[in-house]
């Protein structure tokens, strides 16, 4: 399926300024097309889900600490606020977790929920916790090829985020999939 991802500008590489008007179309898991919105919808409309964003599309963040955040802090469970509170622990707290390989799969999971909810489209490990490797692996987050963050190019990977004017995430897209959707 097509989806063409309607915003304010798209910054094809991490650097310089976005290109205002333009769209990218995905085309299952690989970047068809980047280009003016009105060439790429006179080409393509009639077969593509349209996607408005507010905001400018970019190849995301990326986390090279990531093995650090989901292997060195726990990621408290909503239900646990009242005693743990939202952030993440480290440390003596962390110590006195007793942390087991479900919980570490559990923590790790909800510190990708927060990397996706920031832009991130790639970190870097290697994680040595096999519930939090699986974790990774599920999530399709990956270290870049080269450990260097890639540009948005034609045929390449559909991994990219939408961020608004204050810098918050609004979307994120793995593969071509829409991971994480601001409410």
């Amino acid at each position: 399926m097509l989806t063409l991802h309607r915003v304010r500008g798209v910054r094809p590489g991490h650097d310089g300024e976005p290109i205002a008007g333009y769209a990218v179309l995905v085309d299952g898991a690989c970047l068809a097309a980047i280009g003016p919105y009105e060439e790429l919808w006179a080409a393509y409309g009639d077969r593509a889900r349209v996607r408005p964003w507010d905001g400018v599309l970019t190849p995301g963040r990326y986390e090279p600490a990531g093995a650090a955040l989901l292997e060195s802090a726990y990621h408290p469970d909503p239900r646990e606020a009242d005693e743990l509170g939202s952030e993440p622990l480290t440390g003596e707290a962390l110590a006195a977790l007793g942390m087991t390989e479900t919980r570490w799969g559990a923590s790790a999971r909800r510190g990708l929920q927060r990397l996706l909810a920031a832009g991130t489209t790639s970190l870097t490990g290697p994680f040595t916790r096999p519930a939090v490797r699986t974790a990774v692996q599920r999530s399709g987050l990956a270290e870049p090829p080269g450990g260097r963050p890639r540009a948005l190019t034609v045929g390449g990977a559909a991994d990219f985020a939408v961020f608004a004017e204050d810098g918050s995430a609004l979307a994120t897209v793995l593969a071509g999939r829409l991971v994480y959707r601001r409410r």
